[in-house]
């Protein structure tokens, strides 16, 4: 099942810039557990599709609820050999649904994928000129290939946010000097995230955006078991106890830049 935080967040205080509860870990309990989410605190969720069939079961769940919104990619781990990723179908599922706020999550995973880098930089690429040409930001995912990731942005500066960030603090001065966002989760709680804490103290708390990326990567006290929304709490908390300052204006400034950022 799901854990349930002890102290939950005031109402409509979290907003999780990115998860995916269209999963097949929430099998079972989906319904009950979205049910819960106003009483958790949680006042919108971002599901990322990572291939087609992902991405329409992320859309039926925005249909659904009220709270929910997608964004449309290709993971790129989930990007084919072939490079067959028909974009043109992409554009159109893009401009058939309002609640489509972003693309993503595309960028490059060099650890789940390390044979085929050129076929994920290409699709990369592809997806930042879909959402350049819709007016989309996007969600980036970058798993050691932190290099590649800058190089790529820089050529196109989006709109955006690097998703669960694992880089140094340098790196995400440069991801902020091109106007992006600093997207922060579950594992800024874990004992050894020294590098994340570091970035985390940082970067000014406007860039930043809180998230889970549920069903993965819940925070401590709850590591290893199924993440959700409402333990962005435990998130909040740690990254309040690092900037000294209060959980809920951690809550609020952030919540206020996912706001703004995907215009929901």
């Amino acid at each position: 099942m799901y854990p349930i935080p002890t102290y939950p967040a005031a109402v409509g205080s979290i907003i999780d810039s990115h998860a995916h509860f269209n999963d097949e870990r929430f099998d079972g309990f989906r319904e009950e557990l979205l049910s819960k989410m106003a009483e958790l605190g949680v006042k919108k969720i971002i599901n990322c599709g990572t291939d087609y069939t992902r991405i329409e079961e992320c859309l039926e769940l925005s249909r659904r609820y009220d709270f929910c919104y997608t964004a449309i990619g290709f993971h790129p781990s989930h990007v084919p050999d072939d490079e067959q990723i028909d974009y043109a179908r992409l554009d159109r599922i893009i401009k058939s649904e309002k609640k489509i706020i972003a693309v993503g999550e595309t960028g490059l995973d060099y650890f789940l994928r390390p044979d085929n880098k050129e076929v994920q930089q290409k699709a990369f690429h592809a997806h930042l000129e879909l959402a350049e040409q819709n007016g989309l930001p996007v969600i980036i995912h970058d798993r050691e290939a932190h290099a590649d990731t800058m190089d790529i942005l820089k050529a196109h500066r989006p709109r955006g946010v690097v998703h669960c960030f694992s880089g140094s603090v340098e790196m995400a001065q440069e991801v902020l000097k091109l106007g992006m966002y600093i997207g922060i989760g579950g594992v800024l709680t874990f004992k050894n995230a020294v590098k994340l804490k570091e970035v985390a103290a940082a970067v000014p708390l406007e860039r930043i955006l809180l998230e889970t990326d549920a069903p993965y990567m819940a925070p401590e006290p709850f590591r290893g078991k199924t993440n959700h929304s409402g333990l962005i709490i435990y998130v909040a908390e740690k990254l309040a106890e690092i900037k000294n300052i209060s959980v809920a204006e951690v809550l609020e400034v952030t919540s206020k830049n996912t706001e703004e950022l995907f215009k929901i």
